[in-house]
């Protein structure tokens, strides 16, 4: 698999990220009004809150989060590699039961579902050119796994 991005054009918006920062620098060196109230009491009793959360932290977290929607509109993904694999081989379709009559153990300390399984993992092993499925049944039956040249699939379907 390889990384590959689905739009990499949104990355050009990458560039306002230093310019929205450049501007929100811009802006905090304004002179701002002077205070029209001639009180200095008042000023007295207001506190600074600033500290370096809304200083440094904030914009940071901003640019953070602005970065990774970008990130996202850019649509990253792993690609698909597909690989044409030619064999000679048969389909073979294997079906287990999984009835209430398999949990009876005539091969002890084992049960006859757990002897199953380990009879099919050890003749999906030995098919390596044929595709396998399975169909588990009970009352009804259902397929686990479609007709597959990935035998691990199949045994961890198991």
């Amino acid at each position: 698999m390889s990384f590959e991005l689905g739009s990499p054009a949104y990355l050009y918006l990458l560039i306002l990220i230093p310019i929205m920062l450049w501007y929100r620098y811009m802006r905090r060196k304004k002179v701002h009004a002077p205070v029209i109230y001639s009180d200095t009491g008042l000023v007295k009793r207001v506190r600074y809150r600033g500290g370096l959360w809304p200083r440094y932290i904030s914009p940071i977290l901003k640019s953070l989060a602005l970065i990774a929607i970008i990130f996202a509109l850019a649509r990253p993904r792993f690609a698909r590699t597909f690989e044409e694999v030619k064999t000679q081989g048969i389909d073979i379709i294997l079906t287990l039961d999984v009835s209430g009559s398999m949990k009876a153990e005539d091969f002890k300390p084992q049960n006859r579902l757990y002897v199953a399984k380990e009879v099919i993992k050890e003749f999906v092993q030995e098919r390596t050119d044929d595709r396998l499925g399975l169909v588990v049944f009970a009352a009804q039956a259902f397929t686990q796994c479609p007709l597959t040249l990935d035998h691990n699939v199949l045994i961890n379907f198991l």
